[in-house]
């Protein structure tokens, strides 16, 4: 079995290459016209913002008293290993999650502590990204050189998100109203699904599986509420995961020559997150930097330096977690992985 693992995940590294073909072509030669001394300043930036990512895990756990002996080394590698998967199959995070989960068990937590440990790094991350989105969005529409259509696309975003948290909310708080969400969600999506593949019997969504996994969002929603003192530590790692993010491609454009006010960037690193986490390539390659790109072009900064800070940051990232985050995981499938020894 490991080897057939080991197997699909060397098929899927190159795969997610063969989708940043191009981009690592363009980087190369950007790269020689860069500043390098300041490039440099990407591997503590890279470092830390997966650390911080993982810290919106760990430090949760060990509030729970788990993971106290657990060194800062293995807390980066464990978070670099959930990246890589997460870029290796694409699933909008679940299989982050599942691996996840599966390599906390080896280290004495639970499914259930894990999974809900995991549900409060997703709430404190969404959190701290509405809060610095929301921030950015009265940065830009203070400052007037920026376009009217940039400022309306921003409100636009920073809207959708408070409505889509608000009805989260509403329909999680009560167990009546998470039926009825399953019920909704089940009958909207299999009707779309019929009239894309004009087949009537054609059902995406099983109701009562789809009813029975809102409920556990329920329940998971119910036990952290009841411990919300304990969500301010992932929310404030959150802020960092965040801005060391943007701060890379900040960095690259200064590298280029360049200085780009963060909070665009920020607003076009929101967008192209989104798409990250809905289109089905690796990492959301293409349309995460087609929109990185055109929303930085539309906010005034040029198309040449957009492009050039984009892509060698987009493939700075993608490589450490490609090469770094496969070796870590690999060591684990090895090292977790084998048969219990014979007695």
């Amino acid at each position: 079995m490991r080897t057939w693992v080991s197997l699909a995940t060397f098929l899927l590294i190159i795969l997610v290459l063969f989708f940043s073909r191009h981009e690592l072509v363009r980087a190369w030669q950007l790269v020689q016209t860069m500043n390098v001394w300041i490039l440099v300043l990407f591997v503590p930036l890279i470092l830390a913002s997966y650390f911080a990512s993982g810290e919106m895990l760990f430090s949760f756990l060990r509030q729970k008293g788990l993971m106290k002996d657990v060194g800062i080394f293995t807390q980066l590698r464990m978070s670099l290993e959930m990246n890589f998967v997460n870029h290796a199959l694409p699933s909008g995070g679940i299989s982050g999650v599942s691996y996840m989960t599966w390599r906390l068990g080896k280290m004495g937590v639970s499914a259930s502590k894990a999974t809900t440990g995991q549900l409060v790094r997703l709430v404190a991350g969404f959190g701290s990204f509405f809060v610095l989105l929301a921030l950015s969005v009265i940065a830009i529409t203070i400052d007037g050189d920026v376009n009217r259509w940039i400022i309306l696309v921003s409100s636009a975003l920073v809207s959708t998100m408070s409505a889509a948290v608000i009805a989260c909310i509403y329909f999680v708080q009560s167990q009546q109203r998470t039926v009825l969400a399953a019920k909704l969600v089940t009958k909207w999506v299999n009707r779309a699904v019929r009239f894309i593949t004009r087949n009537k019997k054609t059902a995406l969504l099983d109701h009562q599986k789809v009813e029975n996994f809102f409920q556990e969002v329920h329940q998971d929603y119910l036990d952290i509420k009841r411990e919300k003192q304990r969500l301010w530590q992932p929310f404030l790692w959150g802020i960092v995961f965040v801005s060391i993010d943007v701060m890379m491609f900040v960095v690259a454009f200064w590298a280029l020559g360049q200085f780009v006010n963060p909070a665009p960037v920020l607003l076009a690193y929101g967008l192209a997150s989104i798409a990250g986490f809905v289109v089905a390539t690796p990492g959301g390659s293409g349309a995460y930097e087609a929109l990185m790109v055109g929303f930085l072009t539309a906010s005034g900064v040029n198309q040449g330096i957009a492009i050039a800070g984009v892509l060698v940051s987009r493939v700075l990232i993608l490589l450490v977690i490609i090469v770094v985050g496969y070796v870590f995981y690999q060591q684990s499938i090895l090292k977790y992985g084998k048969s219990a020894p014979r007695t």
